[in-house]
């Protein structure tokens, strides 16, 4: 196998589904203490006390030093630095609904990068690289008949992409990265800004559950969000191969693909959309004011220049926290094209129905207690290509 090279550019948390509980960890000395419960439940089975410990276990929402410094210090599992020391104050404000900390995917030896989190986003690039305007009006009258398809955009990935045993994205075979080769993670404040119409404009607000929306110029009014994530620089290393005799012209002509296999091919396409994407985030956060984020969107497109200039180099958003547009089949489309779309499908009719810009959401990465980053950015380099 030759070794690919992934390299975070923005914190990113690539999730295993686990959430660490309110009551599963402590914040103590600018950490985050996780305690090893199965190994104080059988400590304390030789004993009395269980009973009274899970007792007090029921009844809280969160630990604090005075009930649980012992246990945090001499019975944790891991610790987890946190971002900067201000974490610790927003933590003992913050709603217990708030403090379920979403976990970096794990193996027996530690963190890991699952490939999957590549190939989802590789084969969306792949899609919108190739889907023509005629592919979406296609869709678009799909969606018009009397019966709307449950899927559908299955047309649309089989026309572009063909049928999964022909994929084009088979031509391409990645392995899981192991432990990072450097860096690690740390605890994360986000926030989710959004668009709020005032004055027949639109300004800057922070989604609250309680009162829909606050000021942009009062973040701290809005809910915490915690996760821990990879730091930028984090350095995680794996495995990729083509397929067995996919360079062989006949073996291409089977699976009807018409040009050789290869990082080549889809590391360009992922770069055509991380330019889209790019640009589209860059006029977000020049539109609400945050100016950290936006300096965050052209250093990302300085890097995504450079990383255009290798062969076998591209820029990805992964993982959680990059919201509709990391994800969306449209991204391609034209942008009046894209909400005629939407607007027949039932999910997003009322929400389209508003006419502010979609999505008017993005999930932000403060750091120093500022918003600065959007999550998720990496670049890959596939090296032996």
């Amino acid at each position: 196998m030759n070794p690919y090279r992934v390299t975070c550019l923005s914190p990113l948390l690539v999730g295993d589904g686990q959430k660490l509980a309110p009551i599963d960890y402590m914040v103590w000395k600018d950490q985050v203490n996780v305690l090893d419960q199965m190994r104080i439940f059988r400590l304390l089975a030789k004993g009395p006390r269980l009973d009274g410990y899970l007792a007090q276990i029921r009844r809280a929402d969160r630990l604090d030093f005075a009930s649980w410094g012992g246990y945090a210090q001499n019975f944790a599992s891991r610790r987890i630095p946190l971002e900067c020391s201000t974490l610790e104050g927003h933590y003992q404000r913050a709603r217990p609904e708030d403090l379920f900390i979403p976990t970096f995917a794990t193996s027996g030896g530690g963190a890991y990068l699952p490939a999957t989190a590549l190939k989802g986003p590789l084969r969306t690039a792949l899609l919108l690289a190739r889907a023509q305007e005629s592919h979406y009006q296609a869709l678009e009258q799909r969606l018009d008949a009397d019966r709307p398809p449950r899927y559908p955009a299955e047309a649309l990935e089989l026309s572009a992409l063909g049928p999964s045993s022909m994929a084009r994205t088979r031509a391409l075979r990645l392995a899981d990265a192991g432990l990072p080769v450097s860096g690690g993670t740390r605890i994360y404040l986000l926030r989710t800004a959004t668009l709020v119409s005032k004055n027949n404009r639109m300004e800057l607000g922070w989604k609250s559950a309680v009162r829909g929306s606050v000021e942009g110029r009062r973040p701290q009014d809005a809910p915490p969000q915690f996760a821990e994530m990879a730091d930028p620089g984090t350095v995680f290393e794996g495995g990729w191969q083509p397929p067995a005799g996919s360079q062989f012209a006949e073996m291409r002509k089977s699976l009807q693909m018409k040009e050789p296999s290869g990082p080549e091919v889809v590391t360009k396409a992922a770069n055509r959309a991380a330019e889209v994407l790019l640009e589209a985030q860059r006029r977000y956060a020049a539109a609400t004011g945050l100016s950290r984020v936006q300096a965050s969107v052209e250093a990302l497109q300085t890097e995504l220049a450079r990383a255009m200039q290798q062969p076998a180099s591209c820029l990805l958003c992964i993982g959680w926290g990059g919201g509709y547009l990391t994800k969306s089949g449209l991204l391609a489309a034209p942008p009046e094209l894209s909400r005629s779309i939407l607007r027949r499908h039932p999910l997003y009719t009322r929400t389209m129905q508003t006419g502010l810009p979609f999505p008017k959401t993005r999930r932000i990465v403060f750091l120093n207690d500022e918003p600065a980053a959007l999550p998720g950015w990496v670049r890959v380099d596939f090296l032996g290509a």
